[in-house]
């Protein structure tokens, strides 16, 4: 049965290069390379193996992997072999490596796009080495040890055993050992220094076991700023900072490097109105004029990530000034009353985190709203929010 629709041919676009609705995330790569010689000068001679998972912390991970590898990184840390692979399709050439270990049978994809895994397990092990051993091919491991963490890593009760398997595979070659901190960002927490200890026991183990790593790591931002002895050298000469790359501090962190906040989520007023006193707005009528309030609906919702906490809570920057979020956040829009805004048009931009005349909004300002962090926020920011890489 022949179709009653016909569609004329069109000529093909990249959707996405450009947004169509006004809702965006602009990245500034100045800001980005900002931060990361800021770094580098910081933690000199340590490299930095620049963390970039979860899409670079909401960033656009194709994007800021491209610029950081320009500055100079090291390596790049993802969480995910997805994730890696993902970057090597798009050209990236630097050093990837895989913080996650949910490998299943992903270690033919390591091997083809030369990834570097972190091990815990002894199938980790027995798999990848089998996989070289049967390409007559060598490659490079990072170890990963459990030193309070209490998630991923080898705890130390194992590790002889471990390290013992590890050695009857000559095909893999240990580049790294490395750990997680779990209370980075709280001054002097004893687990911290417990952890410190461990990580250095297991080294000196590794050594006698005859296995010297050239890199050793577990500086997060937070240990970066504040825990000499996690990048002094000695111990740790290799630093992977996430937040730092991308101007992200916790709240009420001194700001110990002049880092800047590298996204700025924006979007535009799509339509204007004038309501009356008692009228409502959205849904479940949560809001309603007291007075003649003119108001703006703009193009993002939750499924952008400006999630449903933000209802009658949230603010938005325009024309410089604070404007409310009045009503329930929907999916695909919200509103705000520009009562107080002078010269409002359609088609204004409107500024959700970032810089607008002298007023800021932060995602730390956000995270408060939804009883989460920055990380979470921008983390949360929708794929169907194109990042514009500017400058």
């Amino acid at each position: 049965m022949t179709s009653p629709f016909h569609f004329p041919a069109l000529a093909k676009r990249r959707a996405l290069d450009l947004p169509i609705r006004p809702t965006r995330a602009e990245i500034s790569a100045s800001a980005l390379l900002h931060n990361l010689k800021q770094t580098q000068q910081w933690v000199f001679p340590a490299p930095l193996l620049a963390v970039v998972k979860a899409n670079a912390y909401g960033h656009g991970a194709v994007d800021v992997a491209r610029v950081l590898e320009a500055g100079g990184v090291w390596g790049l840390a993802v969480a995910l072999v997805e994730e890696g692979v993902e970057l090597r399709h798009a050209g990236i050439q630097t050093r990837i490596v895989v913080m996650g270990g949910a490998y299943a049978d992903a270690w033919p994809l390591m091997v083809e796009h030369h990834l570097t895994p972190t091990l815990f397990r002894k199938e980790h092990v027995q798999r990848f080495g089998q996989l070289l051993r049967s390409l007559k091919r060598k490659a490079d491991v990072h170890i990963k040890i459990d030193t309070g963490m209490g998630r991923n890593g080898v705890v130390l009760s194992e590790f002889e055993a471990f390290v013992a398997q590890l050695k009857t595979w000559p095909e893999l070659h240990v580049e790294g050992l490395c750990t997680h901190l779990a209370c980075a960002e709280q001054e002097g927490a004893p687990l911290t220094r417990l952890q410190l200890q461990r990580f250095e026991e297991a080294w000196k183990r590794l050594e006698q076991l005859g296995i010297n790593p050239a890199w050793r790591h577990t500086a997060n931002t937070a240990a970066v700023l504040s825990i000499p002895e996690a990048r002094d050298g000695r111990i740790f000469n290799l630093v992977r900072p996430g937040g730092a790359m991308y101007g992200l501090f916790p709240k009420a962190w001194p700001q110990t490097l002049p880092l800047r906040r590298v996204l700025s989520w924006k979007t535009g007023i799509t339509h204007l109105k004038w309501l009356s006193p008692g009228d409502s707005v959205s849904y479940d009528a949560t809001w309603k004029a007291t007075r003649a309030t003119r108001v703006a609906t703009l193009p993002v919702g939750y499924a952008d990530g400006f999630g449903r906490e933000y209802s009658n809570k949230g603010e938005v920057l325009l024309h410089g000034q604070r404007a409310k979020v009045i009503g329930r956040v929907a999916m695909d829009f919200c509103l705000i009353d520009v009562t107080e805004v002078e010269q409002v048009s359609v088609g204004d931009e409107v500024v959700l985190l970032g810089e607008q005349g002298a007023e800021r909004l932060d995602a730390n300002d956000l995270a408060e709203l939804s009883n989460s962090l920055h990380y979470e926020v921008l983390c949360s920011i929708g794929a169907r929010v194109p990042r514009i890489l500017v400058e």
